[in-house]
């Protein structure tokens, strides 16, 4: 499960983290395998920008699942204090910790400046991929003398989030690959094609290991399910014309809009394609992409206004899976 701390309407920054907490206690009780946090520079909706102090505070109030990020955004980074974060998150919560990294920088010109940053870092990922990776293992030769504590010598877990190139590095790299969304499967059962035709096995991965992430929505009925898509949808599609996420608002108020020609269409093509239904509707999709993708893992993201209706989703979702508590 991965939780982009999406604020609500009423309830702000603080109350999303929050909520993120309660959810993977929640996810923990439900069986589900890990949870994972986002990173978001300056989005006003989301309030998730820290990934690794927010994967601190999930491990803190968690026993066994484990905890990672989908992902820190390596370019936004020098790679030794990434190595150093994951050392001290290792350290604290042992044999729980997963790395997942991107390649992206922050999505517009004023917070890459701010971030000391510009688009080009993106396509320096690969090498700073294997910088990190330097640290970890003690094999970097770019800055001798210096360590990475207490990072060196672990074994933390690093997967790499297919942004643009991110297939192909993860496969040069032997690493894990996340990849998404489930809107566009055929262009997914595509680049983990490539990937797995590409992979070379390293001493992190001897096999190709894909994660496939969607948003998924499982209800009594399938139109409950659809409604609690309703509210990310118009915030995905107010943010295509006003340039911002607003606060998640209520189905009944989104359903009550009066929207323009254009907003209906991003709002209606926001909607399409996810996975949604009962849970023996949602059972049948979930055969489909594995079928499709040949994925070994699915990674869950919803986001919704209305928390006991995610909450019940998530508990149906594991029964669906055979999750045990």
């Amino acid at each position: 499960m991965l939780d982009r701390s999406r604020t609500r309407r009423d309830h702000p920054a603080p109350q999303a983290l929050r909520d993120t907490v309660a959810l993977a206690r929640t996810a923990e009780e439900l069986g589900y395998h890990r949870f994972w946090v986002s990173e978001h520079h300056s989005v006003p909706g989301v309030a998730g920008s820290a990934p690794t102090v927010l994967a601190a505070a999930v491990a803190g109030a968690t026993d066994r699942i484990r905890v990672g990020t989908g992902g820190v955004m390596l370019p936004n980074h020098q790679p030794l204090v990434v190595a150093e974060q994951f050392g001290v998150l290792e350290s604290l919560f042992s044999g729980r910790i997963d790395m997942g990294l991107g390649r992206s920088v922050g999505f517009t010109n004023g917070i890459r400046r701010a971030l000391g940053r510009d688009t080009g870092d993106a396509d320096r990922f690969e090498e700073q991929l294997t910088e990190l990776l330097g640290w970890l293992d003690g094999t970097q030769q770019a800055h001798p003398e210096v360590h990475a504590h207490p990072a060196e010598g672990l074994r933390i877990p690093a997967y790499v989030l297919a942004t643009g190139e991110g297939a192909g590095i993860a496969a040069r790299a032997g690493l894990p690959l996340v990849v998404g969304d489930l809107r566009s499967r055929a262009r997914v059962a595509e680049i983990v094609k490539g990937y797995r035709r590409e992979f070379r096995p390293s001493a992190r991965g001897a096999e190709p290991y894909v994660v496939v992430s969607g948003t998924v929505a499982v209800a009594a009925t399938a139109e409950e399910a659809r409604r609690m898509l309703l509210p990310e949808a118009w915030s995905l599609a107010y943010s295509r014309i006003r340039g911002s996420f607003p606060p998640l608002r209520p189905a009944e108020e989104v359903e009550a809009l009066e929207m323009t020609p254009k907003e209906r269409e991003l709002y209606e093509g926001a909607l399409s394609g996810h996975i949604h239904g009962t849970e023996e509707q949602v059972a049948a999709q979930l055969s489909e992409v594995a079928d499709e993708t040949g994925a070994d893992e699915l990674l869950v993201t919803t986001s919704t206004y209305d928390r006991t209706a995610l909450l019940d989703s998530s508990a149906r979702l594991a029964r669906i899976a055979g999750l045990r508590p």
